[in-house]
């Protein structure tokens, strides 16, 4: 524990340090940052030096969404020089005054309020929700690939195991990267797998950092959730630049956050029956009096949260440069489980809480990253890049203010906080790229780019405490078993080469392919085919075509679970185990996409850009959720892996389920971008910069793969998941308005309807029967309701005022009108505490959030 607090302290101290040291000018919010060092010779002036940057600054690129100048890409071409608007591929660049502007602390939380095509789910469960989850075009949060300046960024090793949407996702956490380290990112909405390799389906968001060499960045934000009280939130920031020598930069970044619980105002708790006459505020379980929102299942986690970021880069010689990027953070995050009723048939352990209590699922997390690099030109005609990253991601789950019922009554003895389980996931990246200009005949610019990568991954998981899963395991989270923990490892090899012909002046047509072999599940061989044709310089066509795989996590290869619900239990098996073939699971194999995006791009008069995209993506073996199976057959099967399951799952014959990870689905997703802005200046009434950001999705279910045992993998439940879950359309429109020392920003967004299957639940009558299995309707896997989120619209607002050069205030206000989702009807609202559909990714459930924040720069 010792290093661990000392980590942690130096990632506060470097927040302060940087604040102390970093002395200078800095350049305006929206300054441009090239992804590498400046190259400059050794004997170049300052001002020479500082030419490129001025040069940059000047082209910056914050199109679409917050309107303003074009600057160069990175993502989705190999090509120099190439402008966002210029792209074969769409690409949306949003700066960090545009995610600042929307308000949120989390990049997360700002990517989807900023951009159409990201979404996130209404809530996170059990240890799920202790990691943010983004999904891009309707996706997996699997599927997106996470770049940062180009390299391969790690995953979380803290899996969402729960049904749902997000079922598997071991993404990239977005939260762990230093919000104020971001320079700007650059969203490439196509596949890209035959660039950059498994996990680019639905996209690629690569986050460029920043790389001054001077200046100094500060801001404090804070708010909360006005209409419920609750949900109190702060952050401070700091980042700033300092020179190593004439020709090297180190840019230091430092952030503390954290978040109070925001729960939702649930007044519908049943977890001890009905309500009698004159309880009015209060539920009565026996002779105890309880309160009626007692359960906060329905809630955001607490969190506290610190964040370093290191940039830095130098010349060794005139043709070489030196750069790194080192990044850490730490996290304890608290979430809340249901609440246990403190008497009657089902209570838990009143001798230890007579009224009752609700356990908290916890992590304590720790999360590295590190790359060194060399750079430089004149290889025998190419540009290279040699580089090595490390990241890795540990965390330590355990389960607070609980107990173990079962252990209890059998030997009196019950802890009340234990270690769950401890997952590690590390990944060793090494790369080399070559990059070479020249012309065929003299006449065609060519551009070709080659390299290899070497990807080392290990995945680690340790089982918890004894008394976690002993006697059927802790309530709300039962802990890993030894048979559960194990240690795994692959290497992964790939090569690309990648050409790029500009055949004609306004003509450009672009090769890549890529050979990627996984020790683990065998080969897979990618090609893309892009071009574009600017008829006249204000109409550009573009298209491409290309396939693309994922390969299955090693999470989702190895792990397994169980959740021990107040009225059930819920396990996961390891798809390699016995137990799951006997129950109808094969091993799993990648995913596989085909893409195709065709658009246009226009500027009908100056300043005035449109671009609208259509897209199709298709993949076959999916891993989903699948074979999903109850009563005596889960049973037998968690006997056989040592689970020993506690009384309550005699209550109900569903009570007991398992499922297991299987490449289960085939997909077809279709939809439209359409993106648009246009600045009014208006002299002295001052700019008015107004842009539309519009994504059209729908999702089909095109195969249901069938289980060993000769039974569907999917049920309609898990097929919503995959196909309706997410909004059918969404829609930002925005207006910036800047005039003298003030800025006014106003955002308007629509979401889409979603629907989902919903679980018929504990107010079901018990009576009524699944016409499909026979069973009981109320938990059944087979019979479900439809349930329709309907569209609605959200309104924020941010109004700020530059005191002088240096100081910055805003204040704001997202969804004003405290706009929620719509609520479930009884029967589906679980045990009372969960009133809105938590698997939707439309409307958030935290309505109203108000907050301020000061920003200072030198």
């Amino acid at each position: 524990m010792e290093p661990m607090m000392n980590i942690r302290k130096l990632a506060l101290y470097s927040t302060f340090l940087s604040v102390s040291f970093c002395t200078g000018s800095v350049f305006a919010a929206t300054t441009k940052n090239t992804s590498s060092p400046v190259k400059t010779s050794s004997k170049a002036s300052p001002a020479k030096v500082a030419a490129p940057m001025k040069r940059a600054a000047k082209a910056r690129n914050t199109p679409f969404v917050a309107g303003g100048e074009e600057g160069v890409i990175v993502t989705g071409t190999h090509a120099t020089n190439r402008h966002a608007r210029q792209s074969t591929s769409p690409i949306t660049v949003l700066s960090s005054a545009t995610l600042r502007r929307s308000g949120m602390m989390n990049l997360a939380d700002a990517l989807a309020k900023t951009y159409p095509s990201i979404n996130m789910s209404t809530m996170g469960n059990d240890a799920g929700a202790l990691t943010s989850f983004i999904r891009m075009r309707g996706l997996n949060p699997n599927q997106v690939l996470v770049l940062v300046d180009g390299k391969r960024r790690h995953t979380t090793a803290n899996i969402n195991a729960d049904a749902g949407p997000n079922f598997g996702a071991t993404p990239v956490d977005l939260n762990m990267i230093p919000s104020n380290m971001i320079d700007h990112i650059e969203v490439l909405e196509d596949g890209a797998a035959a660039m950059y390799g498994s996990d680019a389906i639905a996209g690629v968001v690569n986050i460029i950092t920043k790389k001054q060499d001077h200046g100094l960045n500060m801001s404090a934000q804070t708010g909360a959730n006005a209409y419920n009280g609750d949900g109190w939130q702060y952050q401070l920031n700091a980042d700033g630049g300092l020179k190593l020598g004439n020709d090297g930069y180190i840019h230091i970044s430092g952030q503390v956050y954290h978040t109070d619980h925001f729960v939702t105002n649930t007044v519908d708790n049943r977890l001890a029956g009905y309500v009698p006459a004159g309880a009015a505020n209060e539920l009565y379980t026996g002779s105890v009096k309880v309160p009626k929102n007692s359960n906060k299942i329905m809630s955001t986690p607490e969190e506290t949260r610190e964040n370093l970021g290191i940039d830095f880069g130098k010349n060794l010689t005139e043709n070489i440069q030196f750069y790194g990027q080192i990044t850490y953070a730490h996290r304890h995050a608290e979430a809340y489980e249901n609440y246990r009723i403190p008497s009657g048939a089902s209570a838990s352990n009143p001798e230890l809480f007579p009224y009752g209590y609700s356990p908290l699922e916890t992590i304590d997390e720790n999360d590295y990253a590190a790359t060194l690099g060399l750079k430089g030109g004149h290889l025998f005609g190419f540009d290279w890049d040699l580089s090595s990253t490390w990241g890795e991601d540990l965390d330590k789950i355990s389960n607070q203010n609980t107990t173990n019922p079962n252990m209890y009554a059998a030997t009196g003895y019950t802890p009340t906080t234990v270690r769950t389980s401890n997952f590690r996931l590390a990944q060793w990246t090494n790369n080399l790229d070559l990059r070479r200009n020249f012309k065929i005949a003299n006449v065609v610019p060519v551009t070709v780019a080659f390299g290899g990568e070497h990807r080392l991954e290990q995945y680690t998981i340790r089982a918890g405490e004894p008394a976690s899963y002993e006697y059927g395991g802790t309530s709300a989270l039962a802990g890993l078993t030894p048979q559960d923990a194990g240690k795994w490892n692959r290497d992964v090899w790939a090569a690309y080469l990648d050409g790029d012909f500009h055949l004609l002046k306004n003509w450009d047509l672009d090769f890549a392919g890529r050979f990627e072999h996984y020790t683990d599940v065998g080969n897979t061989e990618n090609g893309k085919v892009s071009t574009r044709y600017d008829i006249t310089k204000r109409i550009g066509l573009r298209a491409t075509i290309s396939n693309g795989f994922r390969a299955p996590t090693m999470s989702e290869q190895h792990y397994s679970a169980i959740n021990v619900g107040p009225t059930s239990v819920l396990g996961l098996l390891p798809v390699s185990s016995s137990e799951a073939r006997a129950t109808g699971a094969s091993p799993l194999k990648p995913e596989r996409s085909t893409s195709a995006t065709g658009g246009i791009v226009l500027e009908p008069i100056d300043g005035f850009h449109i671009e609208t995209d259509v897209y199709q993506i298709n993949i076959r073996d999916r891993v989903v959720q699948g074979g999903n199976v109850t009563g005596a057959a889960a049973i037998s099967a968690l006997e056989g892996m040592g689970v020993s399951l506690p009384a309550l799952t005699q209550l109900s014959e569903n009570a007991v389920q398992t499922y297991y990870f299987t490449n289960g689905a085939s997909t077809r997703t279709q939809g439209l971008d359409i993106k648009a802005d246009y600045m009014f200046r208006m002299h002295r009434y001052g700019n008015l910069t107004l842009s539309m950001a519009l994504d059209l999705n729908r999702t089909r279910l095109t195969h249901n793969g069938m289980s060993a045992t000769g039974s569907p993998l999917l049920n309609a439940q898990n097929i919503a998941y995959l196909t309706t879950a997410y909004p059918r359309s969404k829609i930002i429109l925005n207006a910036l308005w800047t005039i003298g020392k003030w800025d006014v920003n106003v955002r308007q967004t629509r979401y889409g309807e979603t629907t989902d299957m919903m679980t018929y639940q504990d107010w079901t009558p018990t009576a009524s029967i699944c016409p499909i299995d026979g069973k009981q309707l109320q938990q059944s896997s087979s019979c479900f309701a439809q349930f329709k989120n309907s569209p609605r619209w959200l309104t924020d607002l941010e109004i700020g005022y530059r005191v002088n050069s240096r100081w910055h205030l805003a204040v704001g206000a997202n969804n004003i009108f405290n706009i929620r989702p719509r609520k479930l009807p009884g029967e589906l609202n679980q045990l009372g505490g969960n009133p809105y559909d938590t698997f939707s990714s439309q409307v958030p459930m935290t309505g109203g959030y108000y907050y301020g924040r000061v920003n200072f720069t030198l």
